[in-house]
């Protein structure tokens, strides 16, 4: 008899394991839709600014293009660890523990406020800090002068991301793409009007632009904050009730989980950034057809990254309602929903790769046939990339989940430097396949990192499976 009835449940769990897998993956593409449209309007934003810069003159654009770097390395630590706690609120809303998510929150806009501080001294003190970096003068003090507009926004949109992360852990992450989508034309006008000084208001040029965005980046906040206390169904967390309550013992596991997140997004820069200067040894159409094909890789990460940050929200779940099998269901649902994305976006780029190239490169540049023909390839190389990145986003999105960083980051670095910079520069500077080479390097590296990381996953996901 028991038997039969063992026999029977097998048969049912292999008959529900189908449904529940579609159901999974429906909820992970409504949870990552949002997501992944919130970080397009952020770089539709981010483009705008720079289209805008373009007619004051090549030294701004130059210099805007050096203060967004500085800006997004400041603002990405923060987001490291603000991330750490979207997973806590995520698995405590998994468990139905409302208490543990409202103080996740709390203290995700403690880490908010303290972090600002440091970053905006960094930030208005930028232009000594380029001038020792070896930066031009005149694209130092330009550089300054967007930095000290956008400086005083560095605590509304961090304090905005850390509502972001709440909402996305609680399963609403619409109201944010709402007001992200909201600010894409008033941070246009705003840009415009402060920077050309149009109706009556003082031309501020670069200074005009940050503060555009200082102004852009408090109504968000604001607007998240309505949204949280207001309406339904956040203001049933009453997210604010004991906000001046510090709980030391949540913090100190925010900043250990946290810290390593920041790390290994700044390492993505760090490589970014390593992979430009390699470029420059080779040749100055080396560099800008890179920068063409790094533009169309960025915007593309977008996608995977807004999955990532769906991932870690529902393996969390699956972590707080004690759900061993949800756990791997969730991951796996996010990979293959990602791959299959990416995959029809990057046959895209492939399609028009001649295209991609010419709209970023002017044709009356010197040399500019050449340097188009060179982006081609660069994006027919990073077609695998892109297809990697995919996979090791989503994998490292899955064991943020389970609060799984410290090795992840150790992983970065073996795959980004020891294997990917290292034959980078190899296969670059050594061998006679020059950007190309590097580009191969990249890949591989990648390669390397997404199967580190789903091996990790499997590992920890079967090693919960085995203790439940």
């Amino acid at each position: 008899m028991d038997k039969t009835v063992s026999a029977s449940r097998r048969g049912v769990a292999r008959r529900a394991a189908p449904h529940e897998f579609a159901v999974e993956f429906i909820e992970i593409a409504k949870l990552a839709l949002p997501m992944v449209l919130t970080q397009l309007g952020q770089v539709a934003m981010m483009t705008t600014d720079l289209a805008f810069i373009g007619g004051i003159g090549v030294e701004a654009v130059a210099a805007a293009g050096l203060a967004v770097k500085v800006y997004l390395v400041s603002i990405t630590f923060g987001m490291g660890l603000l991330a750490a706690s979207a997973t806590f609120a995520a698995q405590a809303f998994g468990a139905n523990n409302l208490a543990v998510v409202r103080r996740s929150l709390r203290m995700g806009l403690w880490i908010a406020l303290l972090l600002s501080v440091p970053i905006m001294a960094i930030l208005l003190c930028s232009e000594q800090i380029l001038l020792a970096l070896g930066q031009a003068p005149d694209a130092a003090r330009l550089a300054q002068q967007y930095l000290a507009g956008v400086a005083w926004g560095v605590a509304p949109v961090l304090c905005f991301l850390a509502i972001r992360d709440f909402m996305a852990a609680v399963n609403r992450p619409e109201p944010v793409l709402w007001i992200t989508l909201g600010v894409i034309p008033v941070n246009a006008l705003l840009v415009y009007f402060l920077m050309y000084g149009e109706f009556g208001l003082p031309r501020l040029e670069l200074f005009g632009a940050g503060l555009a965005r200082t102004l852009v980046n408090s109504a968000m906040f604001l607007s998240s904050l309505w949204f949280a206390t207001m309406r339904h169904p956040f203001r049933g967390y009453h997210v604010f009730a004991h906000f001046w309550r510090f709980d030391w013992r949540l913090m100190r596991q925010l900043v250990t989980i946290g810290i390593p997140i920041s790390m290994v997004l700044l390492m993505e820069c760090g490589i970014s950034f390593a992979a430009a200067v390699l470029m420059g040894v080779i040749s100055t159409n080396a560099l800008a057809a890179h920068q063409v094909a790094s533009q169309a890789a960025a915007i593309l990460f977008m996608i995977p990254f807004g999955i990532s940050m769906a991932t870690t929200v529902r393996v969390a779940h699956a972590v707080g309602r004690n759900d061993r099998a949800g756990i791997k269901r969730a991951s796996l649902a996010a990979m293959l929903f990602g791959i299959v994305i990416v995959t029809i976006l990057t046959l895209a780029i492939i399609g028009g790769r001649f295209e991609i190239a010419k709209f970023f490169l002017s044709v009356s540049v010197d040399d500019a046939d050449a340097t188009i023909e060179l982006a081609a390839h660069l994006l027919l190389v990073g077609a695998s990339l892109f297809v990697t990145e995919a996979i090791y986003t989503i994998a490292w999105g899955s064991l943020r989940g389970l609060k799984d960083t410290r090795v992840p980051l150790l992983l970065a670095g073996f795959a980004y430097w020891l294997i990917g910079f290292s034959l980078s520069y190899v296969l670059g500077l050594k061998t006679g396949l020059g950007a190309m080479g590097i580009w191969l390097g990249l890949s591989i590296g990648a390669a390397v990192h997404a199967a580190l990381l789903v091996i990790r996953f499997q590992v920890l996901a079967s090693r919960i499976a085995l203790q439940s």
